[in-house]
């Protein structure tokens, strides 16, 4: 039996997402692809730092997400910031749309990933941070590098 990890291969990671919003909740979804995506996807093709997650007439879409052409693919290639659609049930559509109709709040996309073959995006219900958030956050990292060179130094001793 395989663990869960050897299951999931990462493909493109969003950290800037986690730099500029408060994740509130946290979505596994599938996405919608032809043939090529998917095989560009498989070679780790992909970007996700300009991509947003809208919701039009009860679906979920990602746009701004970029697929680059896979070499072999010629006329089957599709436009790569084509708006692709998000595969989530109904009520989770629902209650992310509502989430949305707040002031300050928004859906990123997080990560890419391959589980059991399949492609799946990590979208997150955010807030946008302020500046001096970001820089509360920067604090505590470096203090928190700080500790760690420290201990590394008391350990070798």
């Amino acid at each position: 039996m395989e663990s869960k990890n050897a299951q999931i291969r990462l493909i493109a990671n969003n950290k800037k997402a986690y730099h500029d919003y408060f994740i509130i909740e946290k979505y596994e979804c599938g996405i919608e692809l032809f043939g090529t995506e998917i095989k560009s996807i498989r070679m780790g093709r992909v970007s996700i730092k300009e991509a947003y997650v809208d919701i039009e007439g009860g679906e979920a879409y990602i746009d701004g997400m970029n697929i680059s052409p896979y070499e072999k693919g010629n006329l089957f290639n599709r436009d790569p910031l084509r708006r692709k659609k998000l595969l989530l049930h109904k009520n989770e559509i629902r209650k992310l749309a509502a989430a949305v109709q707040q002031d300050g709040y928004t859906i990123v996309p997080l990560e890419v990933y391959l589980k059991k073959g399949r492609a799946k995006v990590e979208i997150g219900l955010a807030k946008g941070k302020h500046v001096y958030d970001k820089r509360e956050d920067i604090r505590k990292r470096d203090l928190r590098r700080e500790t760690e060179r420290d201990y590394k130094d008391v350990m070798k001793v």
